[in-house]
């Protein structure tokens, strides 16, 4: 959530707006000159999550972001843009990455990893045996007295907190150093996802995904795709492991890939610095496709009417490959296949972004309404933090889905306030500042 605007432009261009930049009260950042990781960024100090005060107040912004966007498009819009230096984009693993020693054995000149998933949970027992109790969730059952579905589709959404951000930038004052270590943080963010062993697996803020978590849970069995954010504030951080970004796993023995991409959001046709990854899949069960979604919206107060266009720039691509596969670029855009979106949209429920997408032609709903006792209500919170500027207490992450197409049979509950404890999140109990979201879904009967 700790990224920024960029906009793509000529080399007299960038100069520019780097000359505006200087003058305006968002500071800029020295030019990065490292290898394999080029380019510049502008962020105002740690740039802290988007989020709303325990006192619902939102929490200010500082600065004049709209009037520097403003200015900048101005200033860029006469000519077309300037590509990306490759490394950004470059998607396939670095021929030096090394892997986790503590996960993965190199045996013969290739990784090999834990391929029992009861056994590597064990193992990520036993190295935090140390640690508080972890947080007992149950499963809320939506099923009315039917029986459960016999092979439901599990999800996860999980912004996991960037290792970089969470040692260097994101002042979590209430949460001891040690306890945002990488050497405690990987077991229990692996904890968490076995725990409930998801057939999907939706992140954000990833930057350990070459040398943890694609090698670890390609040894589970999950295929993978990743996708850097182009300017990521975590290489801003010494001794950092890369840039952070969006990663989309699922289980290979439930799920066939057909199609996947990774898409630079737009706004106002201006490429911004948020991705998402969209899967397209079939299930091997039932034979039906579902089309997957991870994305990650700008961070921060402020910048609400950017997470509009970016979720309406990600719905547009999402209605354009609905109907490719449809096989008519007239097709209703919700008559085919069903749709499952998973992120963290920094965005409360009163925002213009989430309207967007509840009114959606696509015919989405929020699966975590489900909690509510009248099935239209979000929960109170999915992150809960306490940083210098106070506590932030909010709904940030969303799982939607096609509720014409998917039936909602499960939901794991939210943690209580008490469970959480005094200092918030992260902790020596949970290693992120947002809380994973897990859903059981099942096809519904085409008609």
């Amino acid at each position: 959530m700790k990224d920024t605007l960029l906009l793509c432009c000529s080399h007299q261009q960038m100069a520019e707006g780097t000359r505006f930049l200087s003058a305006v009260t968002l500071p800029c950042e020295r030019q990065r000159q490292t290898a394999g990781k080029q380019g510049s960024s502008c962020t105002s100090g740690a740039e802290g999550k988007s989020s709303v005060y325990s006192n619902k107040e939102v929490c200010p912004m500082g600065g004049g972001a709209t009037r520097l966007y403003s200015t900048l498009t101005q200033a860029l819009s006469s000519s077309s843009p300037l590509p990306l230096p490759p490394s950004h984009l470059d998607t396939h693993q670095p021929a030096d990455t090394n892997l986790d020693p503590d996960l993965c054995q190199e045996q013969r000149g290739s990784a090999v990893c834990p391929l029992d998933p009861v056994e590597l949970l064990q193992e990520c027992e036993e190295a935090l045996r140390d640690r508080p109790a972890r947080f007992h969730r149950k499963f809320i059952n939506l099923n009315d007295g039917d029986s459960a579905p016999s092979s439901p589709i599990r999800v996860m959404q999980w912004n996991i907190l960037a290792q970089a951000l969470g040692e260097g930038l994101d002042n979590f004052v209430q949460c001891p150093l040690e306890a945002l270590s990488w050497s405690r943080r990987k077991y229990l963010i692996l904890e968490e996802i076995l725990t409930y062993r998801p057939h999907i697996l939706c992140l954000q803020e990833v930057d350990h995904y070459y040398d943890t978590f694609q090698p670890v849970l390609a040894g589970l069995g999950y295929s993978s795709n990743f996708c850097p954010k182009p300017w990521s504030p975590c290489l801003d951080v010494e001794g950092n492991n890369g840039p952070d970004g969006c990663a989309l796993f699922f289980d290979q023995s439930r799920f066939e890939l057909l199609d996947s991409m990774n898409i630079r959001l737009s706004a106002m046709r201006i490429p911004t610095n948020q991705v998402a990854v969209v899967t397209l899949l079939r299930c091997r069960s039932t034979a039906r496709c579902m089309c997957v979604t991870v994305t990650h919206l700008k961070a921060r107060s402020g910048w609400e009417w950017l997470r509009s266009a970016q979720g309406s720039d990600l719905l547009r691509h999402l209605q354009n490959l609905v109907q490719k596969h449809a096989g008519s670029p007239t097709a209703d855009p919700s008559s085919d296949i069903p749709l499952i979106i998973c992120g963290d949209f920094n965005a409360i429920p009163a925002e213009e972004v989430y309207r967007r997408f509840i009114t959606s032609p696509l015919s989405l709903d929020s699966a975590y309404k489900k909690l509510s006792q009248d099935g239209l209500t979000e929960p109170e919170y999915t992150t809960w933090k306490i940083r210098p500027t106070g506590e932030c207490c909010a709904t940030l992450d969303y799982i939607w889905y096609s509720r014409d197409k998917l039936r909602v049979d499960a939901v794991l509950e939210i943690p209580t306030e008490e469970q959480i404890g005094p200092n918030r999140l992260p902790s020596f109990s949970y290693p992120s500042d947002h809380l994973s979201l897990v859903c059981d879904f099942s096809f519904k009967e085409k008609e």
